[in-house]
């Protein structure tokens, strides 16, 4: 993308960022140490700006399904005294073992004291009766006898065909008028084309869809929240730090931003850059350790939207940063279990660190770290990764780059033990 292109795109959402009225009326009735809330449309119901994400939960090990339940319980325990009470979960996430946690571990609260979020699985569904099944089995995991936020999930143009066929909207409207849904929604990760299509078909409560200003112009985001925002429809934000990407950047971003605010973490000036916008009612965060949760509370606490000069910094930051992308994955594992046994967000997660730190040797460290029959090379170009990446990256083909590059750098570095050991001998 040119600088002018951004610096256009940056004008856009300086225009529409100023804190709306009814939002901002939400926020000033905030207690101190509390999280911000918005209201939901024209009601008198308010929901924390900062969402508990519940697919990057704790666990004993990384590789490992297995959720680390005593550290969520005391995640779940700070999150509720702070006032964040929205919880985000999906059939999908860690295995179906998201959805179980919420029951077990949030069971404890009065369940009007907490919003939970779910939703059906549309990639799953081949038959009308897998709706029932699956809805009734969601409903019993997550110990609930409703969900405040239910939404179609991950729609494409291949979910929405089916969607559409099997009569998912009936189905789930059926559900809200028996007090099982509150709300209705959906998930995207298509084109703003797409989205047109979708919203004009049905009556949404609302949607939820990525956006960061990183994917602001890049994944098309600003024509995604004007297309919601000119109908109405709140919008709920994930992948506002893109997998973690926009809470670690390059050293030379990194830089920038601390100059500009030596107190504030990297991560909260991607919160406060969608918090600006007044259509987004709530932002979700994957939290996987205390210290996340704690930096998001402090960020959520008395938010401070971005100025102008905020802006210009950000703007100068994110230039910064991609000289260094590489691969667009946010890690939301779409794409797995690869057919062939391929670790695809491992390997892109190595690589990119790898282009914003320029260490060659970690990389190769790291890389042959991972079993062979689980390297780029074992990719056997199925295609199966294409249609569910929500990204649109072209993995078999990225594959083959980091693949490559891995060949090369070993060969370099064998070069160059080589000559130190002939050097040595001399």
């Amino acid at each position: 993308m040119k600088r002018r292109d951004f610096l256009k795109g940056m004008m856009t959402v300086a225009a529409l960022a100023p804190v709306s009225r009814l939002a901002a009326a939400a926020e000033k009735t905030a207690s101190s140490g509390q999280i911000v809330r918005r209201k939901y449309k024209d009601t008198k119901v308010t929901v924390p700006l900062l969402g508990f994400g519940m697919m990057r939960l704790p666990r004993f090990r990384n590789d490992s399904p297995d959720i680390d339940y005593a550290a969520v319980a005391a995640m779940f325990d700070r999150a509720m005294k702070a006032g964040c009470n929205y919880f985000d979960t999906a059939y999908m996430y860690i295995g179906g073992r998201s959805e179980k946690c919420a029951g077990d571990l949030l069971s404890k609260y009065p369940r009007d004291s907490y919003f939970l979020t779910s939703k059906m699985p549309l990639g799953m569904l081949r038959r009308p009766e897998d709706l029932e099944r699956i809805f009734s089995d969601q409903l019993k995991k997550c110990k609930t006898s409703y969900f405040d936020f239910y939404m179609f999930h991950n729609i494409s143009e291949n979910t929405w065909k089916r969607a559409e066929k099997l009569k998912v909207y009936d189905f789930l409207s059926r559900k809200k008028a028996e007090g099982k849904i509150r709300r209705l929604g959906f998930s995207f990760h298509d084109t703003p084309e797409l989205l047109e299509k979708v919203v004009s078909a049905h009556k949404w409560d609302f949607a939820q869809i990525q956006l960061n200003y990183l994917d602001w112009t890049l994944y098309r985001s600003k024509e995604q929240y004007e297309i919601l925002t000119k109908n109405n429809i709140p919008v709920i934000v994930m992948e506002p730090l893109r997998g973690g990407a926009l809470a670690s950047l390059n050293p030379e971003a990194t830089k920038i931003l601390k100059a500009a605010d030596p107190d504030a973490s990297t991560a909260s000036w991607a919160f406060r850059y969608i918090g600006s916008l007044p259509n987004v009612l709530v932002i979700l965060s994957g939290m996987s350790k205390m210290e996340h949760l704690e930096d998001n509370i402090k960020t959520f606490t008395d938010f401070r939207p971005l100025s102008d000069a905020d802006r210009k910094v950000l703007d100068k930051a994110l230039v910064a940063y991609r000289k260094s992308l590489a691969v667009p994955c946010t890690d939301c594992r779409y794409c797995m279990p690869c057919p062939a046994g391929v670790e695809i967000p491992k390997i892109f997660g190595l690589y990119n660190q790898y282009k914003i730190s320029g260490n060659r040797f970690l990389f190769v460290n790291n890389y042959g770290a991972i079993d062979e029959d689980s390297r780029a090379s074992a990719c056997v170009e199925c295609g199966k990764c294409l249609k569910a990446c929500p990204q649109k990256i072209p993995i078999p083909t990225e594959l083959r780059k980091i693949g490559d590059t891995y060949e090369r750098l070993t060969q370099r570095r064998r070069a160059s033990l080589d000559l130190c050991e002939d050097e040595y001998f001399v």
